[in-house]
């Protein structure tokens, strides 16, 4: 079994930025909540994307798969769950769920493959070693 570590949830209320016409969640919005779940993930872990990007490197999504199965509605409140699992030393996968906080309705739910990225060799590397340490 790969090394994998539960990230805190986080919460995310519906604002009408996030909501076309109808009040519905635009489905794009829905990448923005995960992106924020994994950014407080590593900000909880105390790993910089600041200093990444002044280092030349950065993470990446790789790759998406994702499933809608219900719209999230304006003033609903999303609970974005999220596990990491290390997949190598350079890839990781992000289980990512969104649920609604008045029905506990599963709205989405999706794998994001996210890489570590050399901006300078342009091609991919081993995560920090303190990003690296969280999986034993």
């Amino acid at each position: 079994m790969k090394p994998q570590l539960k990230c805190k949830d986080l919460r995310c209320p519906v604002y009408v930025e996030d909501t076309d016409f109808q009040g519905v969640v635009y489905h794009a919005n829905y990448l923005k909540y995960f992106e924020r779940a994994r950014s407080e993930f590593l900000k909880e872990h105390e790993i910089s994307q600041t200093k990444a990007l002044q280092a030349n490197e950065s993470f990446i999504v790789k790759k998406l798969d994702l499933e809608f199965y219900y719209p999230a509605l304006l003033d609903d409140t999303l609970i974005v769950s999220s596990t990491a699992i290390l997949t190598s030393k350079a890839r990781m996968h992000f289980l990512q769920s969104a649920r609604n906080t008045k029905n506990d309705t599963l709205i989405i739910k999706g794998v994001v493959e996210v890489c570590y990225f050399d901006g300078i060799k342009a091609k991919p590397k081993a995560f920090p070693k303190n990003l690296l340490a969280l999986f034993g």
